[in-house]
């Protein structure tokens, strides 16, 4: 299994259960509810970006999604809160899309600097040819 298959699972994963939990109620929230949908979008789209195009900026879309999406419930479940919604580490939900996010975070860093990596590589071989 290639590492933008992985990333694209733990975003579609995180988009998932956003989904099931807007359903369940999230929706009602003020502010957080629309952020819901907006992670659900995201994850399906970033989702086919790492199938159908192969550039670096695609896995790390992945990589920014897990670590927005785990900073921001984070943050929710400081004294705080966000947007004046306080969240607890309590659920199997929570924890199933705390674990996709550190996966995608992983994934989608590990595949950037990879294909970053092969991409400067290439253009190097590439500019070795012109000038030879």
């Amino acid at each position: 299994m290639t590492v933008r298959i992985l990333a694209a699972i733990a975003v579609l994963v995180s988009a998932y259960v956003h989904l099931y939990e807007w359903l369940s109620g999230m929706r009602h929230v003020n502010v957080i509810g629309p952020l819901f949908v907006v992670n659900i979008v995201a994850g399906v789209v970033i989702a086919v970006l790492l199938f159908t195009w192969k550039h670096w900026f695609a896995p790390f879309l992945a990589f920014g999604m897990g670590a927005t999406t785990l900073g921001g419930f984070a943050i929710a479940t400081t004294s705080a809160g966000l947007f004046g919604d306080h969240e607890k580490w309590q659920g199997p939900y929570i924890w199933v899309a705390a674990a996709s996010e550190v996966v995608a975070i992983l994934a989608g860093l590990y595949a950037t600097t990879r294909e970053i990596r092969t991409s400067q590589t290439s253009e190097r071989r590439e500019r070795r040819t012109v000038a030879g």
